[in-house]
């Protein structure tokens, strides 16, 4: 077997995870929003450093077997209005109105279409439609429309859909319409909610073209180094597969996805019932769910508040990460949602930040080692850290260094521990499950701010999403709607639908009787929605007496290789070896001298007590008085806290 390459692209780094064999390597590089294709092979190149000892790109993706990606590009774009001008046809007698209901809709409309909306009248004749198309195309594009996106809805959706593109494709030659791409809104999901696939046209549309720029030059480049197989990309359904048969708006949030697939196989593995995700980043910390095994989901997603037609991670981001600003309000600290990023970064990188951060405070607090900090290759400027968090946190509130170095940890805990209280409903039966690279720091303190007494910490908590990702297998998921509640008509759609997985999947190189099925109904009843498995009878079940909006579902998978995790044997525990001491400040305001492990130089069933610090190449995790530390078989971490009080 090959090696096993998992990127997660962030927005303040971009990370690396790779498997061979029972080994797994990891690297880091600063994200560069001006051109990703540059640090995604930067991060690459870091990685071969530590496989082969130098740098050995072209080795490196000679013998990838797979190389699996996920980026921010799609939510950096959403969230930055940075797209094409889009143009929006509909059915004669509707307005744009059904898409301005709430205030997030009304300025994502403005920002992505605005006055660009044309409407055609489906009724009259063919000749007579076919001069209005194209002159209501011709309008879209004389008022700076560079994609357009039609959408009628309506009881024969699809058919007057298909009328549309039959017309353009005969009356525009391919290189003239070709310069303006159109999508025609069934053809993306059959949804018959007009609001929800409507808007999930807009936004694919709006994302299409960054997406194609970056993931096409960058799978020529992998190409160039004659790498085996094809990169995939890593959706936010948790799929992976090719960028041909990928769509653009299922890159939005994948990031995220890939810590909550890892997180399953994490929780899975180990008996975990209940956990949350805590994946704390430079800018924000995301919070998801998973219970029973399975990843809790929004059944139709919104992405910046607005309906789609997609599945998506029922998670919650906050503004507060490792780079977030701590402001002086009155008597009162607060912090973020403003971020100083990667450039400039926090004030102790020496970039020329000007703000105050929990970077900048926990190095004062001893917490981070100035000299060990990001592997090493990022020496931390402690002068600076001191200079903006005296002169913008301790001063305007009266306080000396100390105290408001403890009052901004107190108020970055309490802000993200009050987000998860909002998740759980029974604390000390959850696990928490912190990773990101800032994500172990505060794990302990939060847990006990919520009430939780269990923390995982993984072995790839730094790069984790990265990991997560290799969990996922090549896979395509479809859903129709059955127009009558019969087997006849279950019959045909499910052909349909396997008509088009033959041929995605014909593309991924997988031959259909290769790939596992899953088939699952949804319909109303009672007024309640009801899914059910058709996974051994593909018919309809019994008593659907009244059944209502039935549709359809259907996954193919094929599994490809993940990383082994190993089942643990009960042995005698052993004290964790030291790797030093550091003086660090207590939530007592006293600084005292506490034990140092390295994670890399720690052994299964080697256990600890706090306070401590356990360190990573990549992250520091606060063992906090009260706790213990346990080192499990895969090198996974797991404190629990035993009481006392908090350091």
């Amino acid at each position: 077997m090959g090696l096993l390459i998992n990127i997660d692209n962030g927005g303040t780094l971009t990370d690396v995870c790779i498997i061979d064999g029972s080994d797994v390597y990891h690297a880091k590089a600063l994200t560069t929003p001006y051109d990703l294709s540059k640090c995604f092979f930067e991060v690459l190149t870091e990685a071969s450093k530590r496989i082969y000892g130098e740098t050995r790109l072209d080795a490196l993706l000679s013998d990838a077997e797979t190389i699996r990606y996920s980026t921010t590009q799609g939510t950096n774009a959403v969230v930055q209005r940075v797209g094409p001008r889009l143009g929006l046809i509909l059915r004669k007698g509707k307005t744009a109105d059904f898409l301005r209901k709430t205030q997030s809709e009304v300025q994502m409309f403005d920002a992505l279409v605005g006055d660009r909306v044309a409407t055609l009248d489906l009724k009259q004749k063919r000749e007579d439609l076919a001069e209005a198309v194209v002159s209501k195309v011709n309008q879209l594009i004389s008022n700076g429309a560079n994609r357009i996106v039609v959408s009628l809805g309506g009881a024969n959706m699809a058919t007057d859909e298909m009328q549309i593109k039959r017309i353009l494709l005969q009356r525009y030659p391919r290189h003239l319409l070709g310069a303006v791409p159109v999508l025609f809104s069934h053809e993306l999901i059959d949804d018959r909610d007009d609001r929800r696939r409507t808007w999930t046209g807009l936004l694919n549309s709006f994302l299409h073209p960054a997406m194609e720029r970056f993931l096409y030059n960058a799978e020529n480049r992998l190409r160039d180094h004659r790498t085996r197989n094809p990169m995939l990309i890593f959706r936010n359904d948790g799929n992976s597969t090719r960028i041909a048969k990928t769509v653009a708006l299922k890159s939005y949030g994948s990031g995220p996805r890939g810590g909550m697939e890892g997180a399953r196989a994490l929780m899975r593995h180990y008996g975990i019932k209940t956990g949350v995700t805590m994946d704390v980043g430079g800018t924000t910390t995301d919070i998801g769910i998973v219970e029973g095994g399975e990843i809790r989901e929004q059944r139709r997603g919104k992405v910046e508040e607005i309906p789609v037609s997609y599945p998506l991670s029922d998670l919650i981001s906050i503004g507060a990460g490792g780079g977030s600003v701590f402001r002086a309000q009155g008597k009162t600290i607060a912090v973020g949602p403003e971020s100083v990023g990667a450039a400039p970064g926090p004030a102790c990188f020496g970039r020329g930040g000007q703000e105050a951060t929990s970077t900048d405070a926990y190095l004062l607090m001893g917490i981070l080692d100035p000299a060990s900090y990001f592997g090493g290759a990022l020496r931390l400027d402690a002068a600076r850290a001191q200079a903006v968090i005296e002169g913008k946190i301790a001063e305007p509130l009266g306080k000396d260094l100390d105290a408001a170095l403890l009052a901004m940890d107190q108020v970055y805990e309490e802000k993200i521990a009050r987000s998860i209280g909002e998740y759980v409903k029974k604390p000390a039966a959850t696990t928490l499950l912190a990773y990101g690279g800032a994500g172990p720091m505060n794990a302990c303190g939060i847990a006990e701010r919520v009430g939780m007494r269990e923390v995982l910490i993984p072995r790839m908590a730094s790069v984790f999403s990265a990991f997560g990702i290799g969990f996922s297998d090549i896979a395509h998921s479809y859903e129709a709607a059955l127009s009558k509640v019969t087997d006849a008509d279950l019959k045909a759609v499910l052909a349909s639908l396997m008509e088009r997985a033959k041929r995605d999947m014909f593309a991924e190189g997988m031959a259909l009787a290769s790939c596992k099925r899953t088939l699952a109904l949804e319909y109303s009843q009672n007024g309640k929605t009801i899914r059910t498995s058709l996974q051994n009878s593909p018919r309809l079940p019994k008593k659907l007496n009244g059944a209502k909006d039935a549709r359809l579902f259907l996954r193919l998978s094929k599994g490809i290789h993940h990383y082994d995790l190993k089942k643990g044997k009960a042995k005698k525990s052993l004290s964790a070896k030291r790797g030093g001491t550091r003086r660090i400040l207590l939530a007592s305001g006293a600084r005292t001298e506490v034990p140092v492990y390295r994670l890399e130089e720690l052994r299964p069933n080697m256990t600890a007590e706090g306070p401590a610090l356990l360190e990573e190449a990549f992250f520091t995790c606060r063992v906090k008085e009260g706790w213990t530390m346990h080192v499990n078989e895969n090198r996974d971490v797991f404190l629990r806290r035993t009481g006392g009080r908090s350091a």
